[in-house]
């Protein structure tokens, strides 16, 4: 149908806009054509509802119960890295990011223990921004999320923290969830 209407629609306009909105057409196109490439994770899994986890929850998915899931969270959202058990798994390189919020290690790319928890203060621009890099190219693009972090959710009182907005979290149905 478009193929009938594109034409006449830009007949009607500029030479420069037409041409402009032919390369956007066409762009639109390549980038969707590119995304049609396989992604990291699998869509076509089966979705799990998200649950909130507490730091004593999440530690029971350190990687060192065998017949378990591997989990570690990164700023507040908790992933599923058992796909990448040889790396997070018991004895694994990464290991000591397993069963925790590692945002600060993830950052400064440090398995230094005072490194691994959720508090970000502090770090430089540079460490922030490759935080940002690795949490969106990485895990999520990677590793199916499972959950939240309680502290990312609520405030230390209980209380809803007013800046988590569900709607802007991948994966997460209010009406599924709740």
């Amino acid at each position: 149908m478009l193929h009938s209407v594109l034409p006449e629609a830009l007949s009607k306009m500029s030479p420069c806009s037409a041409a402009l909105s032919t390369l956007s057409l066409l762009c639109m196109l390549l980038v969707s054509r590119a995304s049609d490439t396989p992604k990291l994770r699998d869509p076509s899994a089966p979705h799990k509802p998200v649950r909130l986890f507490t730091d004593e929850d999440l530690a029971l998915y350190n990687g060192e119960q065998e017949d378990e899931p591997i989990y570690m969270a990164v700023k507040g959202t908790v992933f599923d890295v058992s796909a990448g058990k040889e790396f997070y798994g018991k004895g694994a390189p990464y290991n000591a990011l397993a069963g925790k919020d590692s945002t600060r290690g993830v950052a400064k790319m440090s398995l230094d223990p005072e490194d691994l928890t959720y508090d970000a203060s502090g770090l430089t621009e540079e460490q922030l921004k490759s935080l940002d890099d690795i949490f969106e190219n990485v895990y999520k693009k990677k590793y199916p999320i499972v959950g939240y972090t309680a502290r990312r959710i609520l405030n230390e009182d209980g209380s809803p923290n007013p800046h988590f907005k569900p709607e802007d979290q991948p994966q997460f149905s209010i009406k599924d969830e709740f």
